[in-house]
């Protein structure tokens, strides 16, 4: 059996890769600064908020915005290293080396997004604290190599902050090889002109599930884990948009995402009624 040093073909970059057309987003700060800001000096960044309030669209703004490729990771509990660094396969009685994401973008001087980083394994996660320094290196302890990142590869990773425990979240020693930009629902002012734009849901309709989304929100911690988030939203304005009436729709796209728990569910359909 004999052993080829790289397949190349495992690293080639996709157009898929790269965003071509402009995705729609509404900055609430100065997230887009200082995000270019750390691109140009190289320092990873570290988004965090809750789910669905837009740090994968900001992601992919960001790729389009820079005319860089962008490989995003869903990181999960079985994640492993080989998983993003890569691994040898057995291919017509060939050992040929296969890039995983991670290894493709540093090769490549891609923007690499790992995305919920803290569900992957704390054993997993260790191995980009090389790529986060000055070093800028990747060892590929299996191939007996370090590899140099591109000058463009850049590394961003997210987690939400809501799902922090001690199982799940990041060490010290990771969280400070990071800049961090924290995303937090958008005001209700600006949080309406994204459903609307999103959706083209009439302003005043968005208005009311924005409020509701607010309402909501106030009760995590007395009822709800977390409250709707700006993708509930959205999903919901498109079903109105299909002709659901909107309580209905409010009901599908967002009451009952959000709980099994009768009381909690009556406390929600109560709000609904209320509103719409």
């Amino acid at each position: 059996m004999t052993t080829e040093k790289m397949n190349t073909e495992t690293t080639i970059i996709n157009s898929e890769n790269y965003i071509t057309e402009e995705p729609y987003y509404l900055a609430t700060g100065d997230e887009i600064e200082v995000f270019n800001s750390a691109l140009a000096e190289k320092i990873p960044v570290l988004l965090k908020g809750p789910t669905g309030c837009g740090k994968t669209r900001f992601m992919e703004y960001m790729s389009w915005y820079n005319k860089l490729p962008l490989i995003t990771v869903s990181c999960h509990d079985d994640l492993t290293t080989s998983d993003l660094v890569g691994r040898y396969l057995i291919q017509n009685d060939t050992t040929i080396w296969q890039d995983g994401p991670l290894t493709t973008a540093v090769r490549n001087g891609c923007i690499c997004y790992l995305d919920e980083v803290v569900e992957a394994r704390k054993d997993t996660t260790v191995v980009i604290h090389p790529l986060c320094d000055d070093r800028r290196i990747l060892p590929l302890e299996k191939r007996g190599e370090i590899l140099k990142a591109a000058p463009d590869f850049f590394l961003t990773i997210s987690y939400n902050p809501g799902y922090q425990s001690a199982v799940k979240d990041l060490k010290p020693s990771t969280r400070q090889r990071f800049l961090s930009i924290d995303f937090s629902y958008p005001p209700e002012d600006a949080e309406t002109r994204i459903v609307h734009e999103e959706t083209a849901l009439p302003t005043e309709m968005a208005q009311r599930l924005v409020k509701l989304a607010s309402m909501t929100r106030n009760l995590v911690g007395n009822g709800l884990e977390e409250g709707a988030s700006t993708r509930l939203l959205v999903h919901t304005a498109k079903l109105i948009n299909r002709g659901f009436d909107p309580k209905i729709a409010c009901r599908y796209g967002i009451a009952d995402v959000l709980s099994d728990d009768s009381e909690t569910l009556g406390l929600l359909h109560d709000m609904i009624e209320t509103l719409f």
